[in-house]
């Protein structure tokens, strides 16, 4: 399990530094659409449903983002509003009443559209932006995960959410923070990103903390409908890491509002 779990990680990275910097922006594009579609089908798995439904709602999704795009600059604002307002305002009481995503069809396809296709139209704005700008958005949700799990092994005893993830921990959330606050100062330090923004440091310190807390809230998400799906991944398409929809859980919160922040700032 470990040696696949190391060689598909080697092999995503590869790819991943081939189509944001060496490949045309169309292979960003196609790879984009591409894990949209993957995470449409897998969401399908997720509300229990059988795989021709679950296929024709990857084929949708994917094909969703050609009209998207054609309309993108009027469309993606749209997307990253709602899925900033999902994210912040009805997930928490998610969490809190336990809602269940097979409940109602129509609902539950509706959510999937929600989380996939703002986290397609984010890695699509941020890469036109600039390829690194999307890395390190990507970063920052990867600084927090491998922070907080480590914060967590080594100091935590207070359970975040133990119904739905037992392993997190409230100090491995604190982890998280701390990790986040010093990638993004090195961040702001090294790179034109400050000037770009141009908030004081006071509000990226607040952004920062929001970014954080939304990146454990996707990761968190994504737990709760595999338990009540009563499945530990969101497929095997990646030997060793599960599904694309576990490897994006946190990508699907944070990248959305990062598209926000930006189409603010820029406004």
């Amino acid at each position: 399990m470990l040696k696949a779990r190391v060689i598909t990680a080697l092999i995503l990275v590869v790819a991943l530094g081939l189509v944001l910097f060496a490949l045309p922006p169309i292979a960003a594009t196609l790879t984009f659409t591409l894990i949209a579609g993957l995470a449409a089908w897998e969401w399908g798995g997720l509300m229990k449903q059988g795989l021709p439904v679950r296929t024709a709602f990857g084929v949708a999704a994917a094909l969703a983002c050609w009209p998207l795009a054609a309309h993108f600059s009027l469309i993606a604002p749209v997307l990253f509003g709602l899925a900033t307002i999902f994210w912040l305002l009805i997930v928490p009481f998610w969490f809190r009443y336990k809602w269940v995503l097979g409940n109602n069809r129509a609902v539950g396809f509706l959510l999937g559209s929600l989380v996939i296709l703002p986290t397609w139209a984010a890695m699509m704005a941020l890469h036109a932006i600039d390829a690194w700008l999307l890395l390190a958005a990507m970063a920052l949700v990867w600084v927090a995960d491998i922070a907080a799990y480590f914060a967590g092994r080594a100091f935590g005893r207070h359970k975040l959410a133990p119904a739905i993830s037992p392993g997190k921990t409230w100090e491995g959330v604190a982890g998280a923070v701390l990790a986040v606050l010093a990638y993004g100062s090195c961040l702001l330090a090294f790179s034109g990103l400050r000037q770009a923004l141009d908030l004081p440091f006071v509000a990226i310190a607040a952004l920062l903390l929001v970014l954080t807390a939304v990146s454990v809230m996707g990761d968190l998400f994504e737990s709760l409908l595999k338990r009540q799906a009563g499945i530990k991944d969101s497929s095997q398409l990646l030997p060793g890491h599960g599904g694309v929809l576990d490897r994006i859980d946190a990508l699907t919160s944070t990248l959305p509002v990062v598209g926000l922040v930006l189409y603010l700032v820029q406004a």
